[in-house]
């Protein structure tokens, strides 16, 4: 019987203070009540100034961003070459480059050549990359402005010059980019800078000491060749694969490049003309020591590209190991 009271008391005493809180909101939104304690006049007169005040600091803001957009170009950035963050030296890339999920900081190309699981994700890898260059209708503009450039047909305004990939010999997928060989392709390409324009090496004497002695040639060969458009060629940013040490360069075997050994200039300087594609320099390995790691460096050659090895200046590193 005491328990019943107990239970009557306390739905009663809940049924009270619910019934007063209800009482007191709608006392508060009556004419002239108050809404917890705060004057309803004074409530609406808050909410009206920061009404106002934020639909101002709105606009404000909204008109100061359109003016700051008036002073930039979607296409042209406000600091350019020597003034721009990125600098006038381009750095050197390459693929197919190791998953950033098993080390950010690893350059090992590493796989078994007998094995197709071991060497999928490489070629899976510059499948993708190259995807892009096979179907230029991909890119902005829809591949309308490209032009098949060469040295004595350089491109208009607003023109891009197309990439080729059938030009890169065996280097393609219906080849697993001569993986399941054992003899793999490497791709390179020059990191974009906006209106950087690159200085050649036209003067056979002018090459530097530590150039390979078969770009040398190459290069010195076209220079005193007869036929004027072959000596257009000289305007090429040339590029040299090696390996890093003597016993590297034991190892690491013969060495093809496609379409030809460094980046036409007809493809310079990049204007971020809609649908431009990065020219690409594939890199053939054709017998490499197996169950050796070689460590690589390729440098990209020009007058005003510096190169400095500990900064990876001009050049890119990685390392390949085929069991």
């Amino acid at each position: 019987m005491a328990e019943k009271i107990e239970k009557s008391s306390f739905h009663g005493s809940i049924s009270s203070k619910l019934s007063e809180s209800s009482k007191y909101l709608i006392h508060g939104l009556q004419p002239g009540g108050r809404v917890f304690g705060i004057d309803c006049h004074r409530v609406g007169r808050l909410l009206l100034f920061y009404l106002i005040f934020y639909t101002v600091l709105a606009a404000l803001s909204l008109s100061l961003w359109w003016l700051f957009s008036l002073t930039l170009n979607p296409r042209t950035p406000k600091h350019l070459v020597q003034d721009s963050l990125i600098g006038t030296n381009p750095g050197l890339g390459y693929r197919p480059m190791p998953s950033s999920e098993d080390n950010v900081l690893s350059s090992l190309i590493w796989y078994q050549g007998t094995n197709n699981d071991s060497f999928r994700f490489w070629v899976d890898s510059l499948t993708q990359f190259l995807d892009v260059y096979k179907k230029p209708g991909q890119t902005p503009g829809q591949g309308q402005n490209i032009f098949n450039c060469y040295y004595n047909q350089l491109p208009n305004p607003g023109q891009v010059c197309f990439v080729d990939v059938k030009l890169l010999g065996q280097c393609t997928e219906e080849n697993f980019y001569m993986y399941h060989r054992s003899s793999p392709c490497i791709i390179l390409k020059l990191n974009r800078i906006y209106g950087w324009r690159p200085q050649y090496y036209t003067d056979p004497k002018e090459l530097p000491d530590d150039m390979p002695p078969e770009l040398k040639k190459n290069i010195t060969d076209i220079a005193l060749s007869s036929d004027s458009n072959k000596r257009l060629e000289l305007n090429t940013v040339w590029v040299s694969c090696a390996g890093e040490s003597p016993a590297d360069s034991e190892f690491i075997g013969p060495i093809t490049y496609y379409p030809r050994q460094g980046f036409p200039g007809f493809y310079f300087p990049y204007e971020n003309s809609e649908g431009y594609l990065s020219p690409l320099v594939a890199v053939h390995f054709e017998r490499p020591k197996p169950g050796i790691l070689i460590n690589i460096e390729c440098r990209v050659w020009a007058k005003n590209i510096h190169y400095r090895r500990r900064d990876k200046q001009g050049s890119v590193h990685f390392e390949l190991m085929i069991d």
